[in-house]
């Protein structure tokens, strides 16, 4: 590949909703540009059933229907979308950025968006990691059917864990939704779908000490908090949703994060790097959906554009 074909006027590292909307508008500004998506498109709204709160679909849409979409619009105005390829590192330089995606391969970009989004944040407890792929799971669509007939367990309380605990009840005999507190997080609509629903068994005010079994999960050792009284729930599955943690890795050197890794950027996805603009999920902001993501890139993709006009 010759080297003009990896110079850019814009580098996006993350193909999910915000990624996506940023390539569609640098593309339609006539801007070269590429999306790096190590994974699948879509990011996080790829593994969610379905996505009713996104304007323009009465019905809902299927959360893996989303990313194919985008891609196809954003590619019809010439975004050139990289897949299965990472950004691995950053090096700042006096006119870009040089991003590394491979033993022996550099990308040069003028101005860089960061939208890698966030993934699950771990529970920490015993056989939770050694049990990872064998019955703990972070992602119900991903892996639900896999539990035809049988009983699972949902760690959390808010939207995802309860949405994803419904989605579950296809294929499961039985759901227990495990919960600290001893109310929901989850928005009143998503609440009142889980407690009409009668597979769904709620465990209030209770904690997970362990994931218990040897090839596979055999069940979750749980602790009640009002009465420190421990028991074990059989179930040959375990589906974490307890928060999530911001994929800034690649940026940690570059640009300022907060507390928890969430970089650090106000609604004109503007950070502390000049000519580096952070939108979705990874950006500092009080709501993560699918809508405020499509704003974000949006507003990137139109700021990235004045700062390369600037300088």
């Amino acid at each position: 590949m010759s080297d003009s074909e990896n110079r850019f006027d814009v580098l996006i590292i993350g193909g999910g909703p915000a990624g996506l909307t940023a390539g569609l508008y640098a593309a339609r500004a006539r801007l070269k540009c590429v999306l790096l998506e190590k994974m699948m498109l879509g990011g996080q709204i790829a593994t969610t059933e379905m996505v009713d709160n996104y304007p323009g679909f009465p019905e809902g849409i299927a959360g893996a229907e989303i990313g194919p979409l985008f891609e196809t619009q954003a590619k019809r105005f010439g975004l050139e979308v990289r897949q299965f390829k990472e950004g691995l590192k950053i090096e700042r330089l006096s006119d870009g950025f040089n991003v590394a995606c491979g033993a022996d391969e550099v990308l040069y970009c003028k101005s860089l968006i960061v939208a890698t989004g966030s993934g699950w944040t771990p529970l920490g407890i015993p056989g939770e990691e050694r049990l990872r792929g064998a019955g703990v799971s972070y992602c119900a669509t991903c892996d639900g059917a896999f539990f035809r007939d049988q009983e699972l367990a949902v760690i959390g309380g808010g939207n995802s864990a309860v949405e994803e605990a419904l989605f579950l009840t296809k294929f499961a005999s039985k759901v227990y939704i495990i919960h600290r507190r001893d109310q929901l997080r989850a928005e009143k609509i998503v609440q009142e779908r889980a407690f009409a629903n009668p597979k769904i068994e709620f465990v209030w005010s209770h904690i997970p000490l362990e994931i218990v079994g040897n090839d596979g999960v055999e069940g979750v050792l749980v602790k009640d908090l009002k009465t420190d009284e421990k028991r074990l729930l059989k179930v040959a599955g375990a589906f974490i949703y307890v928060g999530m943690k911001a994929d800034s890795e690649i940026v940690k050197d570059l640009v300022k994060l907060d507390e928890r890794g969430y970089i650090v950027a106000g609604e004109d996805t503007v950070t502390s790097c000049p000519g580096i603009f952070a939108a979705g999920d990874v950006r500092v902001k009080p709501l993560r959906q699918v809508a405020t993501a499509i704003a974000d890139g949006a507003t990137a993709a139109i700021m990235a554009e004045k700062y390369i006009e600037n300088s």
